[in-house]
């Protein structure tokens, strides 16, 4: 039975995590939970599944979730990055289930690696920020990293058991990044430029987090997970290309030398990569509707519009220039997509900010977590004053 630690419990990741959890008790058993807003589920998560410990962001936060919870649930409470590093190192804890967004879970997940354990990575954002230094930790150590992103996952899937992109032998060419294009895909210019975030909000295929969906209809998602796909699999942006699939059936590709192109399909559910993840390697169900393949009218493929879409473009440059500017980008992302979601700034701004930061703040190597907590730090001040004099005019 795998012990189980889920940072970041009541976004969607740590709720499908849980609903697969559900289905296999005899596998599976809670041992911590971590939530930040949304304390009125987890408190409905921690009576139901009985975690050990439970990590809230504050003091005030924890008062209020004690008073949730009934006399006969009573866990450890633990608050912020501190606790979300114990939870992640504790030697009780089998697997962690890294799904907090953004560079929030960079430590706990880089904590997690240095403890040796099974780390099921849904945060991207730790690979684009620290990419070298987790890859280093990882090498360093005895933990097992396997992608949740769909995505990935399906690439994972599609690669040989003794996968070495350097070794020719293998026959790989390239990896297919699938991308369903967001809900703006046939859009103008003109028409991306009166977005709200409602509709960006509103995905055509998955169930996302506000933040994600906006990446998602941006293409800087897509981008995240280029630079992710170039740390887990060891290859360069020229290694791999990014395909429109709007159905979100094909998860993604790797092409062989042969001329085969192996793919991994399913419906568009994250509990599929979840399940896999966590049974790795073996399978059980997951609880996804099944693909039905007399249903599919169609899949068809198209080229992501780097002009129209510019995020897609700056993760490249990003990757290619190396040192901090992974760093630098996702948290000037972050910054500009909280803006757009509270109204402050359009939609075509969040690339326009993003391509400021990296261009004019100074890419520098990144020798420690001191070092990307810095670079963190300086690109977000940078994007908030950009925005700042945007909302002047």
């Amino acid at each position: 039975m795998q012990s189980i630690t889920i940072l970041g419990a009541t976004g969607s990741i740590g709720q499908s995590t849980l609903d697969v959890i559900s289905q296999h008790p005899d596998r599976y058993r809670v041992f911590a939970l971590s939530g930040f807003n949304n304390l009125d589920l987890l408190a409905q998560q921690t009576i139901r599944f009985q975690p050990t410990l439970v990590v809230v962001p504050d003091e005030v936060s924890r008062i209020k979730f004690l008073k949730m919870l009934g006399n006969d649930t009573i866990p450890e409470v633990l608050i912020g990055v501190d606790g979300l590093v114990q939870i992640s190192k504790d030697p009780a804890v089998d697997t962690v289930m890294a799904a907090i967004v953004g560079a929030a879970g960079m430590l706990p997940t880089l904590e997690a690696i240095r403890s040796n354990k099974k780390v099921l990575l849904a945060n991207k954002e730790s690979l684009v920020a620290a990419g070298k230094l987790m890859m280093e930790k990882l090498r360093n150590s005895s933990s097992i990293l396997l992608p949740v992103d769909s995505e990935h996952n399906a690439i994972f899937q599609c690669l040989p058991d003794d996968y070495d992109f350097k070794s020719k032998d293998q026959g790989i060419e390239s990896i297919l990044l699938t991308a369903s294009g967001g809900p703006f895909r046939d859009f103008t210019t003109e028409e991306l430029q009166q977005v709200t975030p409602e509709q960006a909000c509103d995905h055509p295929n998955w169930n996302m987090g506000k933040k994600i969906s906006v990446d998602s209809a941006t293409l800087m998602n897509k981008g995240l997970e280029l630079i992710e796909a170039c740390w887990l699999f060891d290859v360069r942006p020229s290694d791999i290309e990014v395909v429109i699939h709007p159905q979100s059936i094909i998860h993604s590709m790797v092409r062989y030398a042969d001329g085969s192109v192996l793919a991994q399909l399913g419906s568009p559910d994250m509990k599929t990569p979840i399940s896999y993840s966590l049974s790795w390697p073996s399978r059980h169900g997951s609880g996804a509707k099944p693909l039905d393949f007399k249903t599919l009218t169609s899949l068809t493929f198209d080229t992501p519009d780097e002009t129209k879409f510019p995020c897609l473009k700056l993760a490249k440059e990003a990757f290619n220039a190396g040192g901090n500017a992974g760093a630098l980008l996702n948290a000037a992302n972050e910054v500009s997509v909280e803006s757009f979601l509270r109204n402050e700034i359009a939609f075509l701004d969040i690339p326009r900010i993003n391509e400021q930061v990296l261009n004019d703040l100074e890419c520098t190597e990144l020798n420690s977590i001191d070092d990307v907590i810095n670079s963190d730090f300086m690109a977000r001040q940078f994007a908030k004053d950009r925005i700042s004099q945007l909302r002047r005019y």
